[in-house]
């Protein structure tokens, strides 16, 4: 386990504007009460707001709290701190925290640079009270304006799913490449993600998305109405 000064230390070059998302993550973990359980997200700030909610825990400020990940680095990050890791299959979280790449006016939201593409849709599906951590420079008019929608592919279907996803609107598909490694990024499923740019984005596009054969999961949340923290 961490303590705070060897997170601290730690987390100096790790993380992009570590002030701004350390005062978030501590109004997140503000938010928490005990006997609850908690949907955790993926992503830098969700990582500083389970510290945040394990500091509180070691200080007795709450008990009986449960987190729910969304992604692998989440899970042990929870378990490493000694909190409990909780769990879909038994676990009903009370509301749930997570980041988003873009948001637009309406609230829906592009996700999933993370890669955890399908637990953090599943998790926006179980868990009603949902609470997206945005600043300014994810604010768009326009979903897709910055960033792809992700889409999560059973490698063997890339033959069938990209030509329907071009035929859905998207003018660039790429399968996204990993970072100190050679060839694509492989997702906790085993599967590959797609990213694929569209001139625009229709509001029942993430539902087309979904209905190819071997598409696994998207990036895009419509409809969702989270509350928004802004930081």
């Amino acid at each position: 386990m961490y303590s705070r000064v060897e997170f601290e230390a730690f987390s100096r070059f790790e993380i992009s504007n570590r002030e701004a998302k350390l005062a978030v993550a501590d109004r997140i973990a503000a938010a928490a009460g005990s006997g609850q359980t908690i949907g955790a997200g993926s992503g830098s700030t969700a990582f500083l707001a389970v510290h945040a909610l394990s500091t509180r825990v070691k200080a007795g400020e709450l008990e009986d709290i449960r987190l729910v990940p969304t992604s692998y680095e989440i899970e042990m990050t929870i378990a490493g701190l000694g909190l409990v890791v909780g769990d879909l299959f038994t676990d009903q979280p009370d509301w749930l925290f997570d980041g988003a790449d873009e948001v637009d006016p309406e609230g829906n939201l592009i996700k999933g640079r993370g890669g955890a593409l399908f637990r953090e849709k599943l998790m926006f599906k179980a868990t009603e009270d949902r609470r997206v951590i945005v600043d300014s420079s994810k604010s768009v008019v326009k979903l897709g304006s910055k960033f792809p929608v992700p889409v999560e592919v059973v490698p063997r279907a890339l033959p069938t799913v990209l030509p329907e996803l071009s035929g859905l609107g998207a003018t660039e598909t790429v399968i996204r490449t990993g970072a100190g490694k050679d060839g694509p990024v492989i997702t906790e499923l085993g599967n590959v993600i797609v990213d694929c740019r569209f001139d625009g984005i229709a509001g029942d596009l993430e539902k087309s998305i979904k209905e190819i054969t071997g598409v696994v999961e998207s990036g895009l949340f419509q409809g969702y109405s989270p509350t928004l923290i802004e930081g």
